[in-house]
């Protein structure tokens, strides 16, 4: 969720820009895009897509985000001069590390999922398991390492969606709202000869 509303804000804030300088939004081109397809389409089956998450084993889920979250890594590095890439890498690299120091998924700890889905069924869910088919795991404060850079934050309770984030997720998405707000920017001159 954060990041989708990241993608809107950094168009609208591209597009503004643009609309204020009187020119249009600047093309870009991103060497290797067709990484960031082999990345997220797995992550969208194994953790967004009930039909196909429920039968993706806990290891899988483990492997698909790890080697996700390593392909992005791995296309930030090569379009690295692109605006906003480094803080994109950045927040990746920190979501990154605590995975993979709690298991290969992303703590959440159960006073925050209590907070996020009050409605849920007694039993959903236990501490050192799997949430569902998403890419969290229940672990307290204690047994998580680097629990700050966890899903440890979530939306104001007014808010109409609920979800968790992280450190990592929220400067992603400042990566995302620069690179796509440097859309926006006067197109480079070319000097004559």
């Amino acid at each position: 969720m954060i990041l989708l509303a990241a993608v809107i804000i950094g168009l609208l804030a591209g597009f503004i820009r643009a609309k204020i300088g009187k020119r249009k939004l600047q093309p870009v081109w991103l060497k290797f895009d067709w990484l960031i397809i082999l990345a997220i389409v797995p992550q969208i089956l194994a953790f967004f897509v009930p039909t196909t998450g429920s039968h993706i084993s806990d290891t899988w889920a483990r492997l698909i985000l790890i080697s996700s979250l390593i392909i992005l890594l791995i296309f930030c590095w090569i379009n690295r001069q692109q605006f906003g890439f480094w803080l994109f890498g950045l927040g990746l690299l920190l979501n990154l590390l605590v995975i993979c120091l709690n298991g290969g998924l992303m703590p959440i700890r159960p006073e925050l999922l209590m907070k996020i889905f009050p409605d849920a069924p007694i039993g959903s869910w236990e501490i050192g398991q799997r949430f569902g088919i998403s890419k969290d795991i229940v672990m307290t404060l204690d047994q998580t390492r680097l629990w700050w850079l966890s899903d440890y934050f979530s939306l104001p309770t007014w808010f109409p969606y609920r979800a968790a984030f992280s450190i990592g997720d929220v400067i992603l998405a400042i990566g995302i709202i620069f690179f796509l707000w440097s859309l926006g920017k006067p197109s480079p001159k070319t000097t004559a000869l």
